[in-house]
């Protein structure tokens, strides 16, 4: 039975009422063996930790779109839901509360601090999955996985010693990425770079013999202790005469060489660079070349190490401000500029990176590499935008070895085992009980963990039950298409591509979307720190989830961020209301009445015909648009036909039908209306999924059953096209929009009726609108109406022209057109009066230079909106003064 419509749309009780029953039925739930094309994509699986924020916002609505419009036009679709063990992140969290109760995890000791970590994510890691429930993400909850889970384990201890046993798996001492706060290595990608005001200090080192100085510049002079050359310029003429003298390092009081190499740009600083190669990686490349000792400084908790001499177990910064009024004492400090550069922060705890040496697990990537960049090449991935192509290649190309292994306890433990006796390294699938080497029983674990990104990055295989050859692995591999954001290409998508290929011999996708950055409604980037975050959960509190996600939609367009304002979700709130209030309209005219199939042969009148013919139109539009993730394009061609065409045109140009006494000719446009309407449903179901819902189950529509989330998605049909409605109706909507703007320009009250005469550009148009004048009296609310191909303009009249036909709209006694100039001379001078402080402002060059560029664009606008105002009234006033002539 339809269900009745409340007064007004209450978004909450609808939602939540629908998604129980979408779960209860099971319509999100994939089967390999239901048959059917298959459609796949697997989530960015968030972090354990994690709430859901603008950015999931954003990304998870654009998959479930695709995912629901791929299950109504009938494929097989598996939306894959997870979460990743964050392992730092999901660490700092337990530290945190242990903290709390005043313990640490040391204390806990490691078996029982992981046991800690599984307990908080039974109790507290299942936040984000529950909020991406309210967006009204339609995943397949019955398949839920976790990095951490028993099945992905395996997965990711068979892809390890897979890629150990094929020499692409490594350890060794090699410069990496340090976190003294979180005392773990990170991989390039997990240091974040930030421009610092800092200082450039030059430092004066003397000759051995006594012959003079070199002096170097640095940003970070603690480290000069553990410097082992100084490199200069093989081509530079100043320093020739140094190169393979020695130099008295000050205050270590060793002698370190001058060595000559390619690298040392001789415009920066002085030309003369100090060498570190355990705390630098360009340095620990020259170390390389040049056969140069590494002397390793700083211990692992950012203090100084043994090696620092007098300064051992000081904290780095404080070495630092030490050690130069040491230098300045001895007269070792040349001088200190001012100096902005990039510096690495850890991408969790924003603490200050160090380079160091040490001794870490790392993946050989560029035999990973090559066939994943030539599968980009070949259009085997696509990336989308295709602009991302160059960025992917850049970093590809240049690629590093990936540091995987993490000093901190909760992750996937590395499957290596050390024999105390041999020294060997015992890899195995199964926990060994002794040497694989020598036979010893004296063997210890290997106590770092996985990176994180490891895992995930075997996430579109292992999360089908890879290594085994299981039936969703056969069906949904490859995946579709993987929706993330362009932050982490690198981190994640890349990576997958590789172990992809690697793994399973094709890429786990086809196509990359890559969405860009929800930012404020002035474009800048939403931080706690600025105060401008926009929580989704509170905006589909106020607005509902419908508004919310139409937003999203609705502005996701290609390569260009998304401006995100309160005020643009209300407006789609707006929306929501409209649509109701179009279901309510139609129950109030429907009676008993049930509709039937939708019949071309059937359509009676001009409106009918044009409504079902555009509404084919938008169907073949939304389709070729998400076809091609346009989302916004897809998004705004419903809301153009369901707001515009279907409400604000044909529902108005049908209610003399519906009020009048023509029961059968009520039945036929009824029909249309209702049918019309709830394909449009349809097309929004992805978009807007509850409300959609709750209207199309009020229809009353034979042989309805069911969800529309498994109903049938609309496609063009070349049967419904009628190009000569769509001409006909729209020179009447022309006609009409010209005598309203008309009545708007000259100020006519509404509830007049206007006099208006057509003049007809084409003879075979004049019997459609004399046929149809009816439309165009009543919506522009006319009198002495006359269409004609032979009439002429009449003596003082507005004119308004449309590529079918002049508009006249005589004026005598009609408009007091004095009072009308005078009205618009007033609003022009106001225009002008508040363009005034805004055109000073672009004019003021110190404010242009020192004005934020989100400020200069604001401006702009305001200007060009102005402007635009005043051009238009303009054009009114010389309009009135030639009538007046």
């Amino acid at each position: 039975m339809p269900r009745e419509l409340e007064k007004v749309y209450e978004p909450r009780a609808v939602e939540d009422r629908w998604y129980r029953e979408w779960i209860e039925k099971r319509y999100f739930h994939a089967e390999p063996g239901r048959g059917g094309e298959p459609y796949s994509i697997v989530i960015p699986p968030p972090n354990v930790t994690g709430v859901l924020h603008m950015g999931h916002a954003l990304n998870n609505t654009l998959q479930d779109i695709l995912a629901r419009w791929s299950r109504m036009k009938g494929m097989n679709v598996l939306w894959m839901p997870g979460t990743d063990h964050a392992g730092i992140a999901t660490q700092n969290v337990v530290e945190r509360q242990l903290a709390s109760e005043g313990t640490t995890r040391h204390a806990y000791g490691r078996d029982k601090f992981i046991q800690r970590v599984w307990q908080w994510r039974e109790e507290s890691g299942g936040t984000i999955i529950n909020q991406l429930k309210r967006l009204g993400a339609s995943c397949d909850w019955e398949r839920e996985r976790f990095t951490m889970d028993e099945g992905l384990s395996r997965a990711v201890r068979e892809v390890f010693v897979r890629l150990y046993e094929e020499g692409l798996i490594y350890r060794g001492d090699y410069i990496i990425n340090w976190c003294p706060r979180c005392m773990t290595a990170l991989s390039d990608l997990e240091v974040e770079y930030e421009e610092k005001a800092g200082k450039l200090y030059f430092l004066k080192y003397p000759l051995a013999d006594g012959a003079g100085s070199i002096t170097v510049a640095t940003t970070r002079p603690e480290t000069m202790l553990g410097d082992t050359a100084v490199a200069v310029n093989p081509d530079d003429e100043r320093y020739k005469q140094y190169i393979g003298k020695k130099i008295m390092l000050p205050i270590a009081k060793r002698e370190i060489p001058v060595v000559a190499d390619a690298y040392v740009d001789p415009a920066f600083g002085t030309g003369a660079v100090k060498i570190t190669p355990a705390h630098d990686p360009n340095d620990f490349e020259i170390g390389i070349r040049h056969n140069l000792p590494r002397i390793r400084v700083m211990n692992d908790d950012g203090t100084m190490s043994a090696e620092a001499g007098k300064y051992a177990g000081e904290d780095r910064f404080a070495c630092r401000s030490k050690l130069l009024l040491e230098l300045d004492q001895g007269g070792f400090l040349a001088k200190m500029d001012e100096y902005m550069h990039s510096v690495g922060h850890c991408y969790r705890c924003k603490t200050v990176v160090e380079p160091s040496v040490s001794k870490q697990w790392f993946v050989s990537m560029k035999p990973l590499a090559e066939p994943a960049i030539q599968a980009v090449k070949d259009g085997e991935v696509r990336i989308i935008p295709k602009g991302w192509e160059n960025t992917y290649y850049d970093w590809m190309n240049n690629i590093r070895d990936w540091c995987i292994s993490r000093q901190i306890w909760w992750g996937h433990r590395i499957p290596a085992w050390h024999c105390q006796e041999c020294g060997e390294i015992t890899v195995t699938r199964e926990d060994p009980v002794v040497c694989g080497k020598c036979g010893s029983r004296n063997i210890a674990r290997d106590p770092d963990v996985l990176d994180t990104w490891f895992s995930s990055a075997l996430w579109p295989f292992s999360t089908m039950g890879w290594p085994d050859e299981t039936p969703e692995l056969r069906m949904y591999y490859p995946t579709k298409v993987l929706v993330t954001a362009f932050d982490i290409l690198f981190f994640w998508v890349a990576r997958m591509i590789m172990m992809g290929i690697k793994v399973m011999g094709e890429p786990p996708f086809s196509d990359v979307y890559i969405h860009a950055l929800v930012r404020d409604a002035e474009g800048q980037k939403m931080s706690k720190s600025k105060g401008n975050v926009i929580d989704p959960l509170l905006m589909i509190d106020k607005f509902g989830t419908d508004a919310f996600r139409f937003t999203m939609a609705a502005m996701a367009a290609q390569g260009r961020d998304v401006k995100l304002s309160e005020e643009r979700i209300e407006g789609y709130r707006n929306f929501c209301n409209k649509i109701w209030n179009a279901a309510r309209f139609m129950h109030m005219n429907l009676g008993g009445f049930e509709a039937g199939a939708l019949v071309k042969e059937g359509l009676a009148t001009l409106p009918d015909r044009w409504i079902v013919s555009r509404m084919n139109a938008a169907a073949g539009n939304v389709e070729k648009a998400l076809s091609e993730y346009r989302f916004n394009d897809a998004a705004g061609e419903l809301y153009q036909f369901m707001w515009h065409e279907y409400c604000d045109w044909y529902l108005e140009l049908i209610k003399p039908v519906l009020y009048g006494e023509d029961s059968g000719a009520k039945e036929a446009t009824l029909n249309c209306a209702v049918n019309v309407f709830e394909r449009t449903l349809r097309m929004l179901h992805p978009f807007m999924p509850f409300i959609t819902e709750e209207v199309w189950q009020s229809l009353p529509l034979k042989g309805r059953a069911g969800s529309v989330m498994i109903a049938e998605y609309p496609r063009m049909d070349a049967a419904l096209e009628d190009q000569e409605a769509e001409r006909g109706m729209g020179m009447l909507v022309g006609i009409i929009t010209g005598l309203r703007n008309i009545r708007g320009e000259m100020n006519i009250n509404p509830s007049v009726e206007m006099p208006a005469k057509i003049r007809v550009l084409r003879p075979e148009s004049e019997g459609l609108i004399k046929e149809n004048s009816g439309y165009v009296v009543r919506l522009a609310r006319c009198r002495d109406f006359e269409a004609s191909v032979d009439l002429d303009r009449p003596r003082k009249s507005a004119v308004a022209v449309t590529p079918e036909a002049e508009i006249y709209v005589p004026f005598e006694g009609l408009v007091d057109i004095d009072a009308e100039l005078a009205r618009l001379a007033k609003e022009i001078a106001k225009v002008d009066k508040e363009l005034v402080p805004f055109v000073n402002k672009m004019a003021n060059a110190g404010f242009v230079a020192k004005a934020p560029p989100e400020v200069l664009e604001k401006t702009r606008g305001i200007i060009d909106e102005l402007t635009t105002k005043k051009q238009k009234l303009e054009e009114g006033l010389k309009r009135l003064e030639g009538m007046k002539e």
